[in-house]
């Protein structure tokens, strides 16, 4: 299974039938709440340039939009600045500037003025430290690593966008048709004319 195909489940789950359709509904509102050219209200340009580096080596473009066209990042924006409470979003804010410290580091320049090789390999590093918290007993765990927090929030803002659920899932609000108390054998797709 391809990294895009593990993305599209993953999302599916979060998004779909694994999570109520509350989760749903409040991705809708939040990407309706999205103000066009209107700036972001917590990150600052390289924060933003940050988590937008990040979202597109999550979800990049392929023969479908990426997170940068769902507008991943100002959708994260956005919920910081008017949903997470200060002490988590002063946790994710923190959770930025590791990953730009380790950047620095690793390669010498900020994450996002890293090439896709160095950024992939850092992001490595983050999902591999993120599993092994997640395999630790949870009385030992300590506080949910930024990289978990950052993925899900992409996924999560990738699979509420039109984009993500419309043109990547296909899903569809209100089916085709509707067929009342019908044979299940006539429910089938009617033959080509």
């Amino acid at each position: 299974m391809d990294r895009r195909t593990v993305l599209q489940v993953l999302g599916a789950a979060a998004v779909g039938a694994g999570a109520p359709d509350e989760l749903a509904v409040l991705g809708r509102e939040i990407h309706r709440g999205l103000r066009p050219a209107a700036g972001l209200g917590v990150l600052d340009s390289r924060q933003n340039a940050t988590v937008v580096a990040i979202a597109d080596l999550l979800i990049p473009a392929t023969d479908t939009p990426g997170a940068t066209a769902a507008r991943v990042n100002e959708f994260i924006d956005l919920l910081l600045a008017e949903w997470y409470d200060a002490s988590d979003r002063d946790r994710f804010l923190a959770g930025l500037a590791d990953v730009d410290a380790r950047a620095r580091a690793s390669f010498g320049k900020n994450f996002a003025d890293g090439s896709p090789s160095e950024q992939a390999g850092l992001l490595t590093v983050l999902d591999h430290e993120t599993a092994r918290w997640h395999g630790s007993p949870e009385a030992t765990r300590g506080p949910e690593p930024f990289y978990r927090r950052m993925k899900w929030l992409t996924l999560f803002g990738y699979y509420t966008s039109e984009i993500g659920a419309g043109q990547e899932q296909h899903y569809v609000m209100i089916p085709e048709r509707y067929v009342p108390c019908a044979p299940v054998d006539s429910l089938a797709a009617p033959p080509p004319e």
